[in-house]
């Protein structure tokens, strides 16, 4: 239902959505019948001339199971969101698959910075690719992430991979993701962090094997510093 409105481009963004729309058919029906019992009892017991009202207190048996009743069945349906929700938990924030790259992500007001591993495929050496408000990324490969915050609280937001997480001051924060097809999406800040939250976006582009290569070739200073010689 979500991915009609909004891609799903990770392995588990369709995961995600599964869990927030069986949430959403729980509300839904129980709205539905919460409104359609409001309505009928409202209607049944109108007013009417010559009939009092009579005065109940809800205590006897017979009475408290319309209560009790829906509450356990509110509490099955609890249940199955529960056993749904920490199945995606465990999957997505607590498991994280060996990584096949790593890239740094570094939040400040207002901008997002990376450094991508050069052809070594390591970070904090001298091939590292260094750029401001675009990731570029390989279809296909589970990269990790660091996340780190420079000033205030950010949040990392890639809406088509279902990933939001918080970049804290002071912490590094680690997660993963898969891109699962080629293309350029936003990212964006989702937490209010100043008088240019508005402006801080940025662009991940997932790219191909043949792409990334290039990219990389084309932006790591090794290779840049060898060309000139």
């Amino acid at each position: 239902m979500i991915e009609r409105y909004l891609e799903q481009v990770s392995t588990y963004a369709g995961d995600i959505d599964g869990l927030i729309n069986l949430i959403a058919w729980f509300v839904g029906v129980w709205f539905l019948v919460a409104e359609f019992v409001f309505f009928y009892l409202i209607f049944k017991f109108r007013h009417r001339e010559g009939h009092k009202g009579e005065y109940i207190t809800g205590e006897e048996k017979h009475q408290k199971r319309f209560i009790t009743i829906p509450h356990f069945l509110v509490l099955v349906c609890d249940i199955f969101i529960i056993i749904g929700a920490v199945r995606v938990w465990v999957d997505v924030k607590q498991t994280l698959p060996p990584a096949d790259a790593t890239v740094r992500i570094i939040g400040q007001q207002w901008a997002w910075s990376f450094v991508h591993p050069g052809p070594d495929g390591e970070l904090d050496t001298a091939d590292d690719i260094k750029t401001v408000e675009s990731l570029n990324t390989e279809v296909g490969k589970v990269y990790h992430f660091q996340l780190e915050s420079r000033d205030v609280l950010h949040d990392f937001s890639v809406p088509v991979f279902r990933l939001k997480q918080d970049a804290i001051p002071g912490r590094i924060i680690s997660g993963w993701w898969k891109a699962t097809k080629t293309g350029e999406w936003d990212i964006q800040c989702a937490e209010i962090c100043g008088i240019g939250h508005g402006v801080m976006r940025a662009r991940i582009k997932v790219q191909s094997a043949a792409e990334h290569a290039s990219w990389m070739h084309e932006n790591s200073p090794v290779a840049s510093i060898a060309s000139a010689n």
